[in-house]
């Protein structure tokens, strides 16, 4: 007994299971549970050691247990529906449950003991509480001297005012605030992705930052708009020419020559606020995501062993919650097993109980958590196996890394398919995609028509805008959004991107004010930034524009006393109204940045089009069909005339299929086709342009995955296959995929068998 501080007994109802389990052969009523209580409490006494009274909780009332039992039967428990009253009770529900030890023992265990342990015990937290960022050597020093450098080296000496100003500013709040070491991390991963070419797009509000910009890890230049001139290093920030661009992208600004050496000007700058990323104070948590290429991913997690050492980096751990659907068929399911039948009012209340319980860990799709030099991971979090997988090689934090970001560096290094299709891009047609101009007319014309393609609406079924296949505005939401807007330059496209990714704040916000005649494209609400910007134009103090902002883009809306304060700035009723319906908003750093990429891919799928349709098939078509759509336009068209017949029942496979259909069905309408697939010559899962022509990949066989694809690849390396049975014993393709090439004549005159006939020796 010395080992125990206290003794614990709880309510009969959590124990009732002993009395049908055969393991516990001593209990069989609900008074042997009380005795044994009661052998418990005079142990308590014998030994002076104080007895508690304390409950097993696995959810608050009563009443909720139909989410544990629905959960657990949906989890195969046998014993789902014996559910224990597993409910925090109340003090008096206490006191009635431990009656039969008498009132002065029952207040003695329910009340006397249990605050003499709690303040027995110091408060504590299960994470450690102190900031642990990694150390690199000098960081504020290259940090200060790559910015400056860069920054000479685009404007010249002496700096120009508003650039020093800037440079100044960002460089203090940073260094002061101990950020220097994050950005020198996610410069150097930045610099090695792009030596080894593979350009990097920044996600989130990293953008905002100049120093950012400077130091390489962001394209987006947040100064506002600008010329400068690379060779004399002139530049024009003030003019009133210029000052009529504010608010928007220098791209937009005309076509200027040098005053003082003639050379063509370099139009930039987004005009975004450095606050937006670390606040008016400067203190406010860097987050610095950024879109590596997704085949380029796991070389850049790789890279930060190499500049942390070995052990020093983990894989963020995720925690895994019940989903709304997966709640919805747990209880569908449990109701109809047992022949019960339920209101959908009362199912839809028991899934919104279930939604959001945790059920399993996982790992952050691109989370890196870095541990200093010398600290033991153990006294921040414990380490496991994602879901507890004992045969992978991945270890995560098990804290989900939320719970430890305050202590602990974490660094989002993300794939994505725009890096990897500018790659692609890049390989097909020697372009260098940083040169791609981003003021390119034809380009921003497929934001408003199909002219630039060669084709009218009517030869690809109605669709009115050349953006099918462009990241950020290929999707039927994204082009209607397109047509109500009529964007008419680069900044355009960034607010109605900042649209796009919102929550509430298109459909039935910014497109009604838009409808009503109270705002444009360039007055609505778009990207959080523009609160800010815009409060403070008003006239609203400085940090209580930055705290709106900060409310409103989170979905947590306007306090009174902030509304107030905004009618005082004469701020319109529609942009009060408009910010209370918000729920989500993008920051307008990471819009440029998706729109920048997106720009690229636009530009080469109207100068390079068989590249652009190769690298789109290839890397970010999810429902090709080889058998579909490589048999010319005629069978294509048929196949979607089918779909639209069953548009409302299509699986989630065909609505995939279709979107692709409309690409290829676009292709066919330029004058573009494909070759039929050369088992020999075709790639496994890169799409190739031959003889002006495009070669599916083998994997776009219904069918035939990727990992079959690539043994065929290697089997034909050996020599030619002399007969569909040596094509299946070498390839290990299953019979019905070989049914279907030959049905495609793929397989040319290669026999069925290598047996001989007698008959192959007729004349």
């Amino acid at each position: 007994m010395d080992f125990y501080d206290y003794l614990e007994i709880q309510p009969t109802g959590n124990n009732a299971f002993m009395i049908e389990s055969e393991r516990v052969r001593m209990v069989n009523s609900v008074e042997d549970i009380e005795n044994i209580n009661r052998k418990i409490v005079k142990l308590g006494e014998q030994f002076n050691k104080p007895v508690v009274a304390t409950c097993d909780v696995h959810f608050l009332d009563p009443e909720d247990e139909v989410y544990r039992r629905i959960i657990m039967a949906g989890k195969g428990f046998k014993d789902a529906d014996d559910q224990a009253p597993l409910y925090l009770r109340t003090t008096e529900e206490m006191f009635a449950e431990f009656a039969y030890l008498g009132s002065e023992k029952a207040m003695e265990v329910v009340v006397t003991n249990t605050n003499k342990i709690a303040d027995m015990i110091e408060t504590i937290s299960p994470v450690r509480p102190d900031k642990c960022a990694p150390v690199i050597e000098d960081s504020d020093k290259t940090l200060t001297d790559i910015c400056y450098n860069k920054a000479k080296e685009m404007y010249g000496e002496p700096l120009p005012e508003i650039v020093e100003a800037r440079l100044k500013r960002e460089l203090n709040s940073i260094i002061t605030n101990g950020f220097a070491v994050m950005y020198i991390i996610a410069q150097k991963l930045v610099w090695k992705s792009v030596e080894d070419g593979y350009l990097v797009g920044s996600r989130g509000s990293v953008g905002s930052s100049f120093v950012a910009t400077m130091s390489g890890i962001t394209e987006v230049n947040p100064l506002s708009p600008h010329y400068y001139c690379k060779k004399c290093h002139y530049n024009d920030f003030y003019s009133d020419d210029v000052k009529a661009y504010s608010g928007r992208a220098g791209v937009d600004m005309p076509d200027k020559n040098c005053p003082v050496c003639g050379e063509p000007l370099v139009k930039d700058g987004f005009d975004i606020p450095f606050e937006t990323f670390l606040g008016f104070k400067g203190d406010k948590e860097p987050d610095i995501d950024l879109n590596f290429s997704g085949e380029y991913q796991s070389k850049a997690h790789k890279y930060t062993e190499v500049i942390f050492g070995a052990g020093q980096t983990y894989r963020a751990g995720t925690i895994g919650t019940l989903a709304d659907k997966t709640a919805y068929g747990y209880i569908k399911n449990y109701y109809e097993e047992r022949g019960i039948k339920k209101r959908g009012c009362e199912i839809n209340r028991i899934v919104g109980g279930c939604t959001g319980i945790r059920r399993s860990t996982g790992q952050h799709p691109g989370g890196i958590v870095v541990l200093p030099v010398g600290e033991d991971i153990n006294s921040f979090t414990p380490v496991q196996h994602p879901a507890n997988d004992m045969t992978t090689d991945t270890v995560t934090t098990h804290y989900d890394y939320h719970s430890i970001d305050h202590n602990l560096l974490k660094l989002d290094i993300l794939g994505h398919d725009d890096p990897t299709m500018i790659r692609m891009l890049q390989d097909l047609t020697g372009l260098d995609p940083v040169t791609i101009p981003l003021d390119d007319k034809g380009v921003m014309s497929l934001f408003q028509n199909t002219e630039a393609l060669g084709i009218t609406p009517d030869m690809i079924g109605g669709t009115k805008l050349g953006c099918l296949g462009i990241p950020e505005f290929g999707t039927e939401f994204a082009m209607q959004m397109l047509i109500d807007a009529g964007p008419t330059a680069f900044s355009d496209l960034v607010r109605i991107s900042g649209l796009s990714h919102g929550t509430d704040v298109w459909l039935g916000n910014a497109q009604t004010l838009i409808q009503e005649g109270k705002a444009t494209i360039s007055t609505a609400i778009c990207t959080r930034d523009d609160i800010m910007v815009y409060l403070i134009q008003m006239g609203v103090e400085s940090s209580l524009a930055f705290t709106i902002m900060e409310s409103v883009r989170k979905g947590k809306g306007l306090k009174p006393e902030w509304e107030e304060a905004m009618k005082a700035a004469n701020v319109p009723d529609w942009y009060i109204w408009s910010c209370k319906k918000i729920k989500y908003m993008f920051p307008k750093a990471h819009a440029a940045a998706y729109v920048m990429m997106a720009w690229r891919i636009a530009y080469c799928k109207i100068n390079y089009p068989l590249a652009f349709y190769a690298a789109f098939f290839s890397i970010r078509a999810s429902g090709f069909s080889y058998e579909i759509m490589c048999q010319g336009r005629e069978h294509l068209e048929a196949v979607m005339a089918d779909y639209k017949k069953r548009s409302d029942s299509l699986s989630q496979k065909e609505q995939g299929t279709l979107k692709d259909m409309k690409l290829v069905q676009e292709m066919y309408a330029r004058g573009f086709e494909f070759l039929p697939i050369d088992i020999f010559k075709a790639h496994s899962r890169n799409f190739q342009i031959m003889d002006g022509k495009i070669m599916p990949s083998l994997s776009s066989i219904d069918g035939l995955g990727e990992k079959a694809a690539d043994a065929i690849v290697e089997a034909a390396k050996d020599g030619p296959f002399l007969s569909k049975d040596d094509f299946r014993m070498r390839t290990k393709v299953s019979k019905t995929v070989i049914e279907l090439m030959s049905s495609l004549d793929l397989f040319g005159d290669i026999p069925e068998s290598n047996q001989i006939s007698l008959f192959d020796f007729a004349i």
